[in-house]
């Protein structure tokens, strides 16, 4: 096996080389979630948010109500994998050993008071669903994160722990109701063993990417007890031959289903994909520059006098190859989005076959933000420029 198959294996598992891999509408949304594990969440709002950014990468005709809809229809749920995500209802059982190990934790970073939160508790239970300002408390010292009014960070703990969850959004605006009230009827409740626990994360990684490494599926989660019950679980599937390892020079071993090595793959035109900083494709860093040669750092929190390529840039992917990063902003009152710098950095792909794609990208992508015009104020190499500023000249298509 060569690494460029093992990069047509990966994008396919994450639905990138096919049109409409997931179907459509809002049934599309909850299978791209099943496939994928999860959706990391964002705040960052120079685009739209990075939830919607992604599932938009996938299903053409996204809408955001579309997962606001399965929030609320309780099929698509709130919590943290290796960040604040939303997941498919059917795994909500293995977020129940984090929950306990936070409700046990009197050290946790959202220190809230026992009363207030039983005063939470009560409140929602008595009143019903509520956001966070619907609670009045006073604050505590101004200007910070940790001035979170008491009811707030009591609010964080009780969903971190389980007691409370996510029944709605309005934007970032979260409404929380009793966890008792937004599952489904019939839900499994059984608190998996470290066994179970470990085999889900390696099939989930399995099949949201093809194949996986043990270093991907430990990635940020604590406990060196996991990760031999993750050695556990691939040996196991090892010996029965449903994965194998492999070993490609460049890279390290990796452990593939063994259903995708013979798997015939359509070559269909090469598709262009403006990616999420937070895309589950891209989100270990070490992978896609191992498997890729592609060194992507989002740039958002480092100095501006330091950043390379922008505060916000996403990546460019042509079919399989990273063709570049494009730093964007939607000016919404506006309604203008500003390719604020747009670097081109693959020379072995010719020029002609992927500008006309990438300019209808641009255009499709800008009008889902909700933009009608496009300005373009630097490109990189600057010999581009011209050229890029013809094929853009018709704004929005």
């Amino acid at each position: 096996m060569t690494i460029e198959e093992l990069q047509g294996i990966t994008l396919e598992s994450q639905g990138l080389l096919q049109s409409w891999p997931f179907g459509k509408g809002k049934h599309a949304v909850l299978n791209t979630l099943e496939q994928l594990g999860y959706i990391q969440i964002d705040t960052l709002s120079v685009i739209e948010r990075a939830h919607h950014h992604t599932l938009y990468t996938r299903i053409p005709d996204y809408e955001t109500r579309h997962l606001d809809e399965l929030v609320k229809e309780r099929k698509v749920f709130e919590y943290w994998f290796h960040a604040a995500s939303y997941l498919p209802m059917r795994d909500y059982r293995f977020t129940l050993p984090q929950m306990l190990a936070v409700k046990g934790d009197k050290s946790h970073y959202y220190k809230a008071e026992p009363k207030v939160m039983q005063y939470v508790m009560d409140t929602i239970r008595a009143e019903g669903p509520k956001k966070a300002r619907d609670f009045e408390s006073q604050s505590k010292k101004a200007g910070s994160w940790w001035s979170w009014k008491p009811t707030k960070v009591a609010l964080e703990r009780l969903f971190m722990q389980g007691d409370l969850m996510i029944c709605e959004r309005n934007g970032m605006q979260k409404t929380f109701d009793l966890t008792e009230n937004v599952l489904p009827e019939g839900i499994d409740l059984t608190v998996p063993k470290q066994m179970e626990f470990a085999e889900y994360l390696v099939k989930t990684y399995l099949h949201a990417y093809g194949f996986t490494s043990v270093k991907q599926i430990t990635h940020l989660k604590k406990g060196t007890i996991l990760r031999n019950k993750v050695n556990d679980v691939l040996t196991s599937m090892l010996e029965d031959g449903s994965i194998q390892k492999i070993d490609i020079e460049g890279i390290p071993p990796v452990f593939i289903q063994s259903g995708l090595l013979d798997k015939t793959r359509n070559q269909n035109e090469p598709k262009i994909h403006l990616l999420s900083p937070f895309d589950n494709s891209i989100i270990h860093r070490d992978r896609i520059k191992q498997l890729f040669d592609f060194d992507f750092r989002l740039e958002c929190y480092v100095p501006k006098e330091k950043r390379q390529y922008g505060y916000f840039c996403l990546p460019i992917l042509f079919g399989d190859t990273f063709i570049g990063r494009v730093d964007c902003k939607a000016h919404r009152k506006a309604k203008q989005f500003e390719i604020i710098h747009l670097h081109i950095e693959n020379s072995n792909i010719p020029f002609e076959s992927w500008l006309e794609p990438l300019a209808e990208s641009i255009r499709q992508f800008a009008s889902f933000n909700g933009c009608e015009s496009l300005k373009l104020t630097k490109v990189s190499p600057s010999k581009f420029t011209p050229t890029i500023k013809r094929v853009l000249n018709d704004g929005i298509k």
